[in-house]
């Protein structure tokens, strides 16, 4: 009995020194930069918080993808609490260059490249200045956020990356990209290892524990669900389903389809814990007021307009992080409203197509009157062209005591008279056509 108490107090306090080990994260991103990356950027970076992680090694082999999800990605690193180091083996150009340029610490490892960072379209032309003049904002912005380092040399303060060599990266005319040892020498990287071991025992000294993340198939779903396309789909399926659901009345497939959407294109946000509770709060109300708005208010007024400002403040807040709301880039606003501006115009198209006549018939029978109203089940159909014949004179056939008949032209209708008693052949003029009746006047 005591061998095994000895024993659990050896493994408890063995246990307790491990926990004492500093722990350092390793995040592998080694794909194109896109939704996806910068979903598992996010979750990463949260776990690494949650596992009093000291140190993050951003280990990145990538030659680039999308600028909004690298954006995302660089704005995640940077508020990061946690020192962030990169490692770049063998490359990180374009859209990767930006992600390690957030980093805290570079370094490379030997054949390695870092650079390269114009914007080019899908065949790899380079896109117009003003993509260009976008992307050299944001380099030259990362590159300042680093701030200034005193140099014992020349005296002086000076850039710890300089912001002219982050323009240079998007050059288009002649793009930079630097080895290793140009790197250092320009003070874009610190040093250069063989592998993340040899980063780490750059800043730790002694023993040490690693962590990495391993995505899985939530990783990807949400990762797809978060791709800026997929977002501007489901805000069109959520527009176009409300509406076509408000127009038709009742809980049906429209509804069904709107709901779905709505759960699809909060969920990433939920997941990974970046939305604020006010948007999906708004986004409920702006259906309430609604609701009212189509079912209980006559009109459409001020609950109308409310709901649908409601809605689209709540699917553009759905895209910007909620938890750092104080620090959030213009590009970050600009990005959310152009997809649910994309969205709400292709919602516009959408209903246009469904409801006009080139639409489905399916579709067009829950939004449109179709049931035919015959007389043998009881429908009266009542003639309003009588209507055309008021302030038109005429003459009274028979007695109008207060009803009767009159002759205007060669037609003979049923008439009343809105001056009592009158008798026949009399002349009248019509005064106005009400419940399917001509009211007369005596002249």
């Amino acid at each position: 009995m005591r061998r095994i108490l000895t024993l659990m107090m050896t493994v408890a306090l063995s246990l307790a020194a491990w926990a004492e080990v500093p722990l350092v994260y390793v995040l592998n991103l080694n794909d194109e930069v896109d939704a996806k990356m910068r979903l598992i950027t996010r979750r990463a970076l949260n776990e690494a918080a949650d596992n009093d992680a000291q140190l993050i090694i951003v280990h990145i082999n990538t030659y680039g993808g999308a600028v909004d999800a690298a954006d995302s990605v660089r704005t995640a690193i940077l508020r990061c609490p946690i020192p962030t180091v990169a490692f770049v083996d063998p490359n990180a150009a374009s859209a990767g260059s930006l992600i390690t340029l957030a980093c805290d610490s570079v370094y490379m490892a030997p054949g390695s490249s870092y650079g390269a960072s114009s914007v080019v379209n899908g065949a790899g032309e380079p896109m117009p200045d003003k993509y260009q003049s976008y992307m050299k904002t944001i380099m030259r912005a990362t590159a300042e956020s680093h701030g200034k380092v005193w140099s014992e040399a020349d005296s002086t303060w000076k850039w710890r990356r300089d912001p002219k060599i982050a323009e240079a990266f998007v050059t288009v005319d002649s793009v930079l990209a630097l080895t290793p040892q140009e790197a250092i020498k320009c003070g874009y990287a610190e040093g250069i290892a063989n592998s993340v071991d040899e980063v780490i025992a750059h800043h730790i000294d002694g023993p040490y524990r690693t962590m990495q993340y391993e995505p899985n198939t939530t990783d990807y779903i949400l990762g797809f669900l978060s791709n800026a396309v997929v977002r501007a789909m489901l805000i069109t399926l959520i527009l176009a389903g409300i509406f076509m659901e408000m127009k038709s009345g009742g809980m049906g497939f429209a509804g069904a389809v709107a709901f779905v959407a709505a759960v699809l294109y909060f969920l990433p946000m939920i997941v990974t814990g970046t939305i604020a509770p006010w948007v999906i709060i708004l986004f409920i109300a702006g259906i309430v007021l609604l609701g009212l708005e189509f079912f209980v208010i006559p009109g459409f007024g001020v609950c109308g307009v409310a709901g649908i400002v409601a809605i689209l403040a709540s699917l553009v807040g759905g895209l910007i992080d909620g938890n750092s709301w104080e620090g959030t880039l213009g590009s970050d606003i600009a990005q959310a409203v152009v997809i649910t501006g994309a969205g709400v115009i292709l919602a516009i198209a959408l209903v246009w197509y469904l409801t006009s006549r080139y639409g489905p018939k399916c579709v067009r029978r829950v939004s449109e009157l179709q049931t035919e109203l015959k007389d043998s089940e009881g429908y009266i159909g009542v003639d309003t062209s009588q209507a055309k014949y008021v302030g038109q004179i005429g003459q009274t056939v028979t007695d109008l005591r207060p009803s009767g008949k009159i002759v205007i032209g060669t037609r003979e209708f049923d008439a009343v008279s809105l001056s009592g008693f009158v008798d026949a052949h009399r002349e009248v003029k019509v005064e106005k056509f009400e419940n399917a009746q001509l009211y007369v006047r005596v002249i």
